[in-house]
Order: structure tokens, then C-alpha cells, then sequence
């Protein structure tokens, strides 16, 4: 049986049980610390984030899903096995807005931050020497009480940063996003592939819609160029020999653009269905 950590709170746990429900995992319930999925094989422990890369560096856990910050501010020696683009967000400094302030300012600074790792690993990186003062929450306020010069936070759209009078500098630190991960320089075996063929099958569904037409033969051409699918549109024959019955998947960000060319093409019964599973 193999064993996977999953965050037990937060954005990042919502989405992950969701994905793995969607991929035939048993869920979580009544904030169980660990699920026994016993018909696909596997283990699931339910852990603070922060703390998911240090059990897998450590070999306790075969795979986690954590945040790519969190895991680099471990220090854990892990690597990702696969992106999973959700929970995006950026990890830079921040000060007063207004101030001018840039990278080069921060020698001598006091920096606070709940991730004193990543914010080390870059001062050492540019050469700085700071003050880096660890907080476990509300980092924001602590220059407004005088805890400190700058600080270093997640920013995903921005919006407690400016409640506070604090606006982004410099570069992020680190570009962050839900990440699986595995102890560096571990093999994974056929149980471990299936479960990430699973999920990347979950995330690939959700950014398709399959588009379904019918179309004149003769704007066949045209209308393959718009719809080419992954290895070329379906075509299948109607009942009308001039006519043809068109599927093919699309990019669920273009879908109301293809729609309309395709329209535009003289397509008639033009739908777009939901994709739940896929192997692509």
C-alpha cells in the first residue's frame, strides 16, 4: 500500500480531495488524520502543509501534494513529480506604499515573514544581509507595529496587502502552485504512476470541452483547421451525404471563439459537453 500526504486545511486541501475524489479515491471524513483506501491501495495522511515535505524527504511518505513555496522553505531535500495548477500565487517582498522601495534597499533591513528560508536563501542569492524575523500569521501588520521594515508574504490577488497600505517590489521570490512531490532521487513504481496518471487526468479533463457540430462537406476543410483536436477531428457520416457530424476537443479558454467560427463556417447543432475524465 502506498502512502500520500494531503493538506489537511485550506485552498490548497479543498482542491486537492476534490481532484482526488474526481480521480475514484475514498475521501476524508469528519477530519480523519488518515484514510485507508483499501481497493486502490492506498494510504492517505492528512497534514499541516508546511509540513508534508519534511515526511517526504524523509521517506515516511511515498508522495505529497503541498505548495511549491512551502516544500522550498522546508529545506526538504524533495523533488515535484508534477505541477497541478491550482493555487497559484507569487511570493515577494512588500512595503508602505508610496516608499520607493527596492531590493537593493534591503541590507540592514528588518524582514518578516512565516517562510525565513526562502527569504534567506534569497538575500544570499543577491548578496543582501537582513534582519529575517519569523511570524507565523498576520505578517502584515507587523510594520504597522513596528516589528519590522518589510516583509515577505504570498500575494495571490493583492487585496490584504492593500488593506494595509502595503504594496509588491522587486520580482517574486518564488512563483508558487500545488505541486506532488516525491524524496529526491526515489524511484516510483506502477501504483505511484497510476495515482499521478489519475489526477493528470482530472486536471487535463478540466481544461477541454469537446465541441460537437455538424457541417456541410464541402466546409469540412476549413472547419478542421479550426476544430484539429489532438490527432485530428471525429467524422462521421449523416444521413444527409452532403453533411457531416464533426467532434473534437478544444481548449476551454477558446471554446466561445471556436463556436463562433465555426458558425460563421455555416456549422449548425454546435455544442460544447463537459469533460470529467481523460487519458490524453
Amino acid at each position: 500500500m502506498i502512502t500520500i500526504a494531503v493538506p489537511n486545511k485550506g485552498s490548497l486541501s479543498e482542491a486537492a480531495v476534490e481532484i482526488l475524489a474526481e480521480a475514484g479515491y475514498k475521501g476524508r471524513r469528519d477530519k480523519a488524520l488518515n484514510v485507508i483506501d483499501e481497493a486502490n491501495g492506498v494510504e492517505f495522511y492528512f497534514l499541516r502543509p508546511k509540513d508534508i515535505a519534511i515526511y517526504v524527504a524523509a521517506g515516511h511518505l511515498d508522495l505529497g501534494i503541498t505548495g511549491r513555496d512551502l516544500a522550498r522553505d522546508s529545506g526538504a531535500d524533495v523533488e515535484e513529480v508534477y505541477s497541478l495548477g491550482f493555487g497559484s500565487s507569487t511570493f515577494r517582498y512588500a512595503a508602505p506604499a508610496g516608499e520607493q522601495w527596492d531590493v537593493d534597499k534591503l541590507d540592514g533591513k528588518r524582514i518578516a515573514t512565516s517562510y525565513p528560508h526562502l527569504v534567506r536563501e534569497d538575500l544570499a542569492s543577491r548578496g543582501h544581509s537582513a534582519e529575517v524575523i519569523r511570524l507565523d500569521g498576520a505578517v502584515e501588520i507587523s510594520i504597522k507595529l513596528g516589528v519590522a521594515d518589510v516583509i515577505a508574504d504570498v500575494v495571490s490577488t493583492g487585496a490584504t496587502l492593500r488593506q494595509q497600505g502595503l504594496e509588491p517590489f522587486g520580482e517574486p521570490i518564488v512563483s508558487s502552485e500545488a505541486v506532488i512531490i516525491k524524496r529526491s532521487g526515489r524511484e516510483l513504481g506502477e501504483e505511484h504512476r497510476v495515482l499521478v496518471s489519475r489526477i493528470r487526468g482530472i486536471l487535463t479533463a478540466q481544461k477541454y470541452l469537446m465541441i460537437a457540430y455538424n457541417i456541410s462537406r464541402d466546409a469540412l476543410p476549413q472547419a478542421s483547421e479550426v476544430t484539429p483536436g489532438l490527432s485530428g477531428p471525429t467524422v462521421s457520416p449523416l444521413s444527409n451525404e452532403n453533411w457531416v457530424a464533426v467532434q473534437s476537443l478544444v481548449p476551454r479558454k477558446a471554446a466561445n471563439e471556436v463556436m463562433d467560427r465555426l458558425s460563421a463556417l455555416g456549422a449548425e447543432a454546435i455544442l460544447a459537453s463537459e469533460l470529467r475524465i481523460a487519458r490524453i
